[in-house]
């Protein structure tokens, strides 16, 4: 009987790479990463590799192929796609695709308290944010082009990643130059009109006991 197994970036990109051919964990991990795709996928760490074929395996979505075996490398488990991992596969890119989802970045919540910092601090931060956004755009220019081989629809994670990056450098130079320029300020004052809403008066709070 299947065990019921969740989607993750992981285990599609496991199911999706197997679509090709039969593969190893380590030819795994290194396609992954020769096709830049660890920028998006976190497969440093090889344990929780295994761990994900390990649970796609016991779900019925891969198969050991065969065992390999060479004086050269340890013995090398190949799996197979199943068609019940095909499936599996096209549902959860499809619903991956067309389901937005709230992850619970950071940035986000951490902009939902910035009054806490001042004008001229918050502007350092967001400067400081914009500075690493400029690096890491260009480290992903420099990713593209290492793998320029690669037709564009493999690409289209960085693609996204590039219009991601380059759209928030855009909204943070805009409002760090609001900062600076002072027509977006805050104090104490307006700090603590906002707390006073929080719990309007006379209301029960219902874990009080």
């Amino acid at each position: 009987m299947e065990s019921e197994v969740r989607s993750s970036p992981l285990a599609l990109a496991v199911l999706s790479l197997l679509h090709a051919a039969p593969l190893h964990p380590y030819g795994i991990q290194r396609l992954l990463k020769q096709w830049g795709k660890d920028h998006v996928i976190n497969v440093g760490q090889r344990a929780n590799l295994y761990k994900t074929i390990r649970r796609l395996d016991e779900a019925g979505l891969i198969a050991v192929r065969q065992t390999e075996r060479d004086q050269q490398y340890p013995e090398r488990t190949v799996y197979e796609l199943t068609e019940a991992g095909r499936q599996a596969a096209q549902g959860w890119l499809s619903d991956m695709l067309a389901r937005p989802r709230n992850e619970y970045p950071q940035f986000p919540a951490a902009l939902s308290f910035i009054m806490l910092l001042s004008p001229a601090d918050a502007a350092a931060a967001l400067d400081q944010r914009a500075a690493e956004l400029r690096s890491q755009l260009a480290g992903l220019e420099a990713s593209i082009a290492d793998v320029a081989f690669l037709p564009r629809i493999v690409l289209m994670d960085d693609d996204y990643q590039r219009a991601m990056f380059s759209a928030e450098l855009a909204w943070l130079e805009s409002v760090i130059e609001e900062l600076r320029s002072g027509s977006l300020k805050w104090g104490y004052e307006e700090f603590a009109e906002l707390a006073g809403h929080i719990q309007p008066s006379g209301e029960q709070d219902p874990g009080a006991r």
